[in-house]
């Protein structure tokens, strides 16, 4: 089988964007050729694949999205911006004006910014109640929240204390039956925190958009914040921001950059 490809990232969480404009690839696009995709040493290497499709000619676009291991996800926030950016720089939307992006976790508003950066409406983050992270030995304790797609956040004196995350922390509390995500905070003050993250079918990556919001929602009713507020968010591959207006959507913004193309032969 043989896709065109564009490889892109948004802070270092890295995909593998697959045109499929005619629903040609949906057929072919099964666990095995996801996994093939990514992998880092015999294919593309991505932490996901976006497949870019309209289940409507006149409706939005839609945002296949698969974990590096073929799982689906519901969405993901730096995949939408890798999303949003494809189709302006091949000419399918205007950036100039807002655009709505389809995902399994509904619609997404997204706008492209006067910076250059792209803002995605990521819906009002449901905190959910509490439990425990169990990681390379240690328990601590973590929120679970919902940001679209399944997270548990453990606020940390020091990055550190996550330990090496190839030992797949898992967490007890709310039972999510399709994985979750984890994300550990460290503050750093004025607002500011850095985060380390585990994705559910990755591993441990350099960014996520989704856990960056399910972390600012975390921290916002942790400390009784009022709405409007924002926070930024240190990531190891740069940096986020996520704003909560006064509805409590979450609005994550960060760049977006598409660094080559190619033929996927599989």
């Amino acid at each position: 089988m043989t896709f065109p490809f564009v490889k892109g990232h948004g802070t270092r969480n890295d995909f593998v964007v697959l045109p499929d404009l005619d629903g040609s690839v949906h057929g072919d696009l099964d666990d095995d050729v996801v996994t093939a995709i990514c992998d880092r040493r015999t294919g593309i290497g991505a932490d996901g694949v976006l497949r870019v499709m309209r289940t409507d000619p006149e409706g939005p676009w839609f945002m296949d999205y698969r974990n590096a291991d073929g799982s689906v996800s519901e969405t993901c926030g730096n995949g939408i911006r890798v999303f949003a950016r494809y189709l302006a720089e091949t000419g399918l939307v205007d950036p100039a004006k807002p655009l709505t992006v389809n995902t399994r976790a509904g619609l997404k508003q997204v706008t492209f910014c006067d910076d250059g950066e792209i803002s995605v409406d990521m819906g009002v983050p449901s905190v959910l109640g509490t439990g425990v992270v169990s990681v390379s030995g240690l328990v601590l304790d973590a929120v679970s929240v919902h940001v679209g797609n399944p997270h548990a956040v453990a606020v940390v004196d020091s990055l550190d204390q996550a330990g090496d995350l190839r030992d797949s922390p898992f967490f007890c509390g709310v039972e999510f039956p399709d994985g979750v995500n984890i994300e550990f905070a460290e503050r750093r003050g004025n607002g500011r925190f850095a985060i380390r993250v585990f994705e559910r079918g990755v591993g441990e990556t350099f960014s996520c958009g989704s856990g960056a919001c399910a972390v600012a929602a975390v921290i916002a009713a942790g400390d009784g914040q009022a709405h409007p507020t924002s926070y930024t968010i240190e990531v190891a591959g740069g940096v986020l921001s996520v704003s909560i207006d006064a509805d409590g959507h979450a609005h994550l913004k960060g760049p977006a950059v598409l660094v080559a193309e190619g033929t996927w032969t599989g």
